[in-house]
């Protein structure tokens, strides 16, 4: 069977097109997140243990309910919070303290770049970034990468998507949504086993190895492997999209 012809790239952002320390990243933004709570009146102890609950139901998400409606439910359980009321008193932190987070960032003009580089060829570009935040963090980051949601056909966030990464189930929703094959997509990203893992509904795959996630020390000689600049001069001498 031939192959189809590539015409749509996936983006990963933390650590792919947003050079990003991650553990440093996760820790600063847990800390932050209860040092906020506990100025509103709730228990850190409790509200971390809320959100960590919270974050790995959304990661084990069956489909069944959006990853905000997952996260909601069992932050609800968890912490005897009402969901509803602690969204719209915590709103402010995403638009004020998750900011300071971008000291962990080193962002690089090169992502603007690439990202420009491939929609004027006429690809479908699409920002597959693990949809476990809040809108707002997202364009947060995406801001910080010097980008906007605007140039993407796609954004993947928690408010709308129903699996998470590496579930197969995420990518599926993302070529359902879009109306792709698997074999017309490329995914990049850095974490081995929540990016990479697209190949196996036949995407082809390209690992930015910049800030290089390998928790389980897989081999990747068989991936097409490269540093972020070595990302930009990969889209520059690919030809054009005939889709």
């Amino acid at each position: 069977m031939t192959r189809q012809p590539i015409n749509t790239i996936l983006f990963d952002l933390d650590g792919t097109l947003l050079p990003l320390d991650q553990d440093q990243f996760i820790q600063d933004y847990f800390s932050r997140f209860v040092i906020k709570g506990q100025e509103l009146g709730y228990s850190p102890e409790l509200l971390l243990a809320a959100l960590q609950r919270g974050i790995t139901a959304m990661v084990l998400n069956d489909g069944s309910l959006t990853n905000k409606e997952r996260f909601d439910r069992v932050f609800e359980e968890a912490s005897g919070i009402a969901a509803a009321e602690f969204n719209e008193r915590f709103a402010p932190f995403y638009e004020h303290e998750f900011g300071l987070l971008r000291r962990h960032a080193s962002p690089s003009l090169l992502a603007r770049e690439i990202v420009q580089e491939v929609k004027r060829k006429g690809y479908t570009v699409v920002l597959a970034t693990n949809p476990l935040f809040p809108w707002q963090g997202t364009e947060a980051r995406l801001g910080w990468a010097y980008l906007a949601s605007s140039q993407f056909s796609l954004v993947t966030t928690y408010e709308d998507f129903h699996y998470a990464k590496p579930n197969l189930g995420y990518y599926r929703q993302i070529l359902q949504t879009l109306g792709k094959e698997a074999s017309s997509c490329l995914m990049v990203g850095n974490d081995v086993e929540e990016d990479m893992v697209a190949r196996e509904l036949g995407m082809e795959a390209y690992l930015v190895t910049d800030y290089l996630i390998n928790n389980k020390n897989k081999d990747i000689a068989s991936y097409h492997t490269g540093s972020l600049e070595d990302l930009a001069t990969f889209f520059k001498e690919i030809p054009p999209c005939n889709q």
